[in-house]
């Protein structure tokens, strides 16, 4: 019997997904999480073989959650289970050490055969979700930060706010917010966070 621990702050997504799982004879949901950090002391109690992920949540989210599973007792393996399949997101879940990356349009017969070749240790992805990570691998990294961006971005990195950046740099909170407006449009992400990961992982700013 394979056991799942299902996190995602959706009660309906919960529910449809213990009624997917439990309709196969060897699959066996052993506990629900509605947060990051629910399921993370979920995953260190109940022990299960497969975390189902949800990737954005309020507070801890989905790659932060996995970070602790794995890095805790127990030798749970992490499956993300999203809506999301934006290059930044699969990155960093993978880069995260997610098992694999689905996306929650997945039949109930793909689901329980992720799940079951998770357990056995193999790496489980959405065709899409493979096909955008082979890509990336394929292709130039995108346009490069210019030196200002950088310099605003490395700001952002030390939890400056707009205000606090412009006054550092002399410039006016406008300019700031045209910079990170720019920044986030030539790195393909939606906030200021993953514009620092994706910066740091593509050698614009050092790691901290």
């Amino acid at each position: 019997m394979i056991t799942i621990l299902l996190v995602d702050d959706h009660p309906v997504v919960r529910d449809g997904l213990r009624g997917m799982i439990e309709a196969e004879d060897d699959l066996a949901v052993v506990g629900e999480a509605a947060s990051g950090e629910e399921g993370v002391a979920l995953a260190a109690e109940a022990t299960p073989d497969i975390v189902l992920m949800d990737l954005r949540m309020p507070g801890l989210d989905g790659v932060g959650a996995t970070e602790r599973i794995l890095a805790g007792p127990g030798g749970a393996r992490v499956v993300v289970l999203t809506t999301y399949e934006s290059d930044t997101d699969i990155v960093r879940a993978v880069s995260a050490g997610a098992a694999g990356y689905l996306l929650k349009d997945a039949s109930r017969a793909e689901l329980a055969a992720a799940i079951r070749a998770a357990a056995r240790g193999e790496t489980v992805l959405a065709p899409s979700v493979a096909s955008r990570l082979v890509q990336q691998v394929r292709t130039p990294a995108g346009p490069g930060l210019s030196a200002r961006e950088i310099e605003v971005l490395r700001l952002v990195s030390q939890g400056l706010t707009n205000a606090e950046i412009g006054r550092a740099l002399f410039i006016s909170e406008a300019t700031v917010k045209t910079h990170m407006y720019r920044v986030f449009s030539k790195l393909d992400v939606a906030d200021r966070t993953a514009a620092v990961t994706t910066a740091m992982a593509r050698g614009f700013l050092a790691s901290p």
